[in-house]
Formats: structure tokens, C-alpha cells, sequence
């Protein structure tokens, strides 16, 4: 990673007793895309509206190029924000919403009408510089919003929720068109999103919040495979987890015991008898006959099917392990044994080095 263009250190805010955002600390740098993924009430859309200026830290220290910005006003800060909302002014043409910010900074008429013609293409809405945003649809008012805010040359762009808004099949395009401006613009963009799929499709970077802290940031791959807390690998696409006590600390696993299974897992950190939980994904699971013997690289658990859900490409089966359920997803034709019914009695296998043990919870 490069320099970072904007620093926090030890952000916090407070209503009262309660910290809203506690303590955190992140960076971000030159034309990364990093995005802060949490469920509601995490404290992402407050990290981020301390870093526009809309509301103020109770301490901390925000800096962009390595100058403070806590005491500047939002309309000094030169930082672009795309709401969720849009905000478009609704008496103003397409071309004078993405003006708007150009005309406050008193740019010159000819290059105004420049920037304006690059952007509208740039977006897409070239030829309807001239439409009202009431005569739009909301993925072309996402656009205009997406072109204010880029029109100024802004060193950070910060989107908070921007495609909350739009249907599944938008929201999907508009995520790649995204993606692909980041890259050929190479803007600095923090995007804030409860959207698991959304983070891991767009960000270089991902942050994940929870309870007003940042439990890990990592890249998509790093968070999605190695999973440091149960809530980063619960909230980051679909896991299985099992509860037990670390047993055994090997050179490059761990053993776990708990609820009379004894598993091995990959080895991230924690003590002795310390209480963690074996994650493992579904599609790293494989689903065989209790008389087949497990290979000595893999873990087992046993179960009887009590769901099965057909998913076109695979299916996925519902396997009650004791007081467990583990989700197990079949690749139909790429797997053995796919065709097990609801009642068998079945065994659940998977590699050691597809499981990682995981702590209750951490902060970076």
C-alpha cells in the first residue's frame, strides 16, 4: 500500500453514554476502494459522516493528506458524498445538479461545460443534460448524483448505502459500473454497506464493523477465508460454526473439543482452553455414507438430513448434527453421493485447512 490519504486515529463518538463509534483506527490509501461492511447500528454511517464533516468527533483525529480536518466546516473538507437518497436538487436540470458544485467554486463557464460533457459521459447519461430527475429512473438518478460528486475532482469520494434504493438487477449493474470507474478514474472511495455480496464484489479493502468497532479489516478474499472473530465469519457470506475449547496447539492447527466432537482446525491465534469456534463454509463440506471411512486430513461430524434445497448448480442439505445444524452445499455432478433424502443418516467430512479456528470476538 502507498501513503494514505486519509488517517483515523482513535475516532470516537458518544450520545451520551453510549459510543456510537469506539475508539477506531484505519487508513486508507491512493485509489484504494475500501468499504465499511456492518449491520445496522454498527457505527459506519457515523465513522463516515465524521469524515464529511457532518458530524463531529468527540475525540480523535481525522487527516486528509496528513492535515487535520476536524476543524474545517463540511464545504471545505473538498470531499465528494453520494447518499443513498440521491439529494438532487428537483427544480434543477441533470446539467445544473452536477454543475452545482463547480458554480460554488467559481470555475470558469468553459470548463464548466467540459467537465460536464466528460462526467455525463463518463456515467453514461450523456443526452439527457436536459432532463428533470422526476423524468429519470432511479439507476440514472443514481448516476447524476454519482457525476456530482465526482465532477469537482474530489481527492476522496465517500458513498453511504448508494444502491440501497435500487432493485437486485440494478444494484448489480451499478455495482460493476462502479467498480469499473474505481479503476479507470483510480479515485480514493470509501462506500459504506450492509450488503456482504456488495463489499466482496467491489472493495480492494474491507472493513467490518460491529457495536462501534472494527473487528477486522482485510481484503475479500482474506475475510471470506480467514475469518478472525465468529462474527466476521458468520456475517461474511454462510458458515458453519462449533463451539469447543482450544485442546491442542500444533505447529499449523489446533484441535477443539466441545459438545463431544473433537475437530482440527487452522490455528489463528488463542490460548490452551481457550473457547473458540470452528468455522467452515458449506461448499467446502462434502456430504458421504456413514460407512465411508474419512480421509486422516479431514474432520467428521455425523447427522440425519432434515432439509434439502434445490439451488439449480447445487444443492444445499440441512444435516442435524446433535444441537447443530451444518449446511452442507453439494455440487450436483462434481460431488459424490448427492442424492441423499431427508432422514438418512449422513456424515459431514471436510479438510483441516478449509476450517478456521475462531475467537469470540477482537478489535483492530
Amino acid at each position: 500500500m502507498n501513503e494514505p490519504i486519509l488517517e483515523l486515529r482513535r475516532v470516537t463518538k458518544t450520545y451520551g453514554t453510549t459510543a456510537a463509534v469506539d475508539g477506531i483506527s484505519v487508513e486508507l490509501s491512493r485509489g484504494e476502494f475500501l468499504s465499511f461492511l456492518g449491520p445496522s447500528g454498527s457505527g459506519k454511517t457515523t465513522t463516515l459522516q465524521m469524515i464529511a464533516g457532518l458530524v463531529d468527533p468527540t475525540s480523535g483525529e481525522i487527516l486528509l493528506n496528513g492535515l487535520p480536518l476536524n476543524p474545517l466546516p463540511p464545504y471545505r473538507r473538498n470531499i465528494g458524498v453520494v447518499f443513498q437518497n440521491y439529494a438532487l436538487f428537483p427544480h434543477m436540470t441533470v446539467e445544473k445538479n452536477i454543475a452545482f458544485p463547480l458554480e460554488m467554486r467559481r470555475i470558469s463557464r468553459v470548463e464548466i461545460e467540459q467537465r460536464l460533457a466528460r462526467v455525463l459521459s463518463m456515467v453514461g447519461l450523456s443526452g439527457l443534460g436536459s432532463r428533470l430527475p422526476s423524468q429519470l429512473s432511479g439507476g440514472q438518478q443514481q448516476r447524476v448524483a454519482l457525476a456530482r460528486a465526482m465532477v469537482f475532482e474530489p481527492p476522496l469520494l465517500l458513498m453511504d448505502e448508494p444502491l440501497g434504493a435500487l432493485d437486485k438487477k440494478l444494484r448489480e449493474q451499478m455495482q460493476l459500473e462502479i467498480k469499473q470507474l474505481h479503476r479507470n478514474l483510480g479515485m480514493s472511495i470509501i462506500y459504506v454497506t450492509h450488503d456482504q455480496e456488495e463489499a466482496l464484489t467491489m472493495s480492494s479493502r474491507i472493513a467490518v464493523f460491529n457495536s462501534g468497532r472494527i473487528e477486522q479489516i482485510g481484503t475479500p478474499s482474506d475475510l471470506y477465508e480467514h475469518p478472525r472473530t465468529r462474527f466476521v465469519a458468520n456475517f461474511i457470506g454462510e458458515t458453519n460454526l462449533f463451539p469447543g475449547i482450544i485442546s491442542e496447539i500444533r505447529t499449523d492447527h489446533c484441535a477443539i473439543t466441545g459438545n463431544g466432537l473433537e475437530l482440527r482446525a487452522r490455528y489463528t491465534g488463542g490460548l490452551k482452553d481457550e473457547s473458540v469456534f470452528v468455522a467452515v463454509r458449506p461448499e467446502r463440506t462434502l456430504l458421504r455414507n456413514v460407512s465411508q471411512s474419512p480421509a486422516p486430513n479431514e474432520n467428521r461430524v455425523t447427522g440425519k438430513v432434515s432439509e434439502i434445497v434445490y439451488l439449480g448448480r447445487s444443492r444445499k442439505y440441512v444435516v442435524r448434527a446433535g444441537d447443530t445444524d451444518v449446511t452442507v452445499v453439494q455440487q450436483i455432478g462434481s460431488r459424490l453421493d448427492s442424492n441423499f433424502a431427508i432422514g438418512d443418516t449422513v456424515a459431514v467430512d471436510w479438510k483441516i485447512e478449509d476450517a478456521t479456528a475462531v475467537l469470540e470476538t477482537s478489535s483492530v
